[in-house]
């Protein structure tokens, strides 16, 4: 076996619910970064307004760019030749225009590789930053470049980081590992929001239509995709688990008797 859900020869062995969460997860990933758009909301004018429209927006874009490329591909390539394809976008330009066209479509998605890590970088650093401005992170990370304005620490402190996990494994296996675990957060962001709105004399900022079924319905969908991907890869997965859990105690033993003096300060 290859693959999950495919043959060594790269055709599929069968189309089983597990296979296709599997699946669906290395879709989530292509189609991810959707949510970095709100690290910057405190930084964007009017983001009770242009937040939601650029989620929006952008998703469906990068939604109907990926489709349309999928059926260029399945068009171009038999589905044996796309399965077992390490580099599906450089065979399909092969196939249509010969090796040069291969060539120019690897080039181009070095170029794009380089696109998105410069949005990355612009993006997560944020995190830590507005955590360290809130005491939630080392206040080290709140410091702001003098010159470029931009959270020099935060950024220098994520690069350490990748760093990091780089040396612990390879690519396929920190996405393995990783990936997943992103969809507990969006699952339990979800669930909060509604709890969060049920609260007396909280006052939405957005409407939400379609609530609680379609929230609750995305939250059942990411709990979905990570007891299958345990079940499926349990190794990897409490390996990504463990790194998130190390937060833990972070948090219970330092971070919480800092908030909590805090507030006991401001009550007084």
């Amino acid at each position: 076996m290859g693959p999950a859900g495919t043959t060594s020869e790269g055709t599929p062995s069968h189309f089983g619910t597990s296979n296709v969460l599997l699946a669906l997860v290395a879709g989530l990933f292509a189609f991810g970064g959707w949510h970095m758009v709100t690290y910057t909301a405190g930084e964007t004018v009017h983001p009770e307004r242009t937040i939601p429209r650029s989620l929006v927006l952008g998703t469906l874009i990068v939604t109907a760019c990926y489709i349309a490329l999928n059926a260029i591909y399945l068009r171009v390539l038999s589905i044996d030749r796309v399965t077992a394809s390490t580099r599906i976008a450089a065979d399909a330009a092969e196939a249509l225009v010969g090796p040069l066209g291969a060539t120019l479509v690897a080039i181009l998605v070095i170029l794009s590789t380089f696109g998105a890590v410069n949005g990355i970088i612009l993006a997560g650093p944020r995190v830590y930053f507005s955590m360290a401005s809130d005491g939630l992170f080392l206040e080290w990370a709140a410091a702001v470049h003098p010159r470029f304005g931009t959270p020099a620490r935060a950024i220098i402190l994520q690069g350490l980081w990748a760093c990091a996990l780089v040396m612990t494994d390879t690519y396929r296996g920190l996405f393995t590992r990783v990936v997943y675990t992103e969809w507990i957060f969006f699952g339990l962001l979800a669930v909060g929001m509604l709890l969060l709105r049920r609260r007396p004399g909280y006052a939405p900022p957005f409407r939400l239509p379609w609530a609680p079924v379609l929230t609750l319905g995305f939250a059942a969908a990411c709990l979905a995709i990570v007891v299958n991907q345990i079940i499926s890869d349990p190794w990897n997965s409490l390996i990504g688990l463990a790194a998130v859990a190390a937060g833990l105690p972070v948090y219970y033993f330092w971070i919480a008797p800092r908030v909590r003096n805090a507030r006991g300060a401001i009550a007084t």
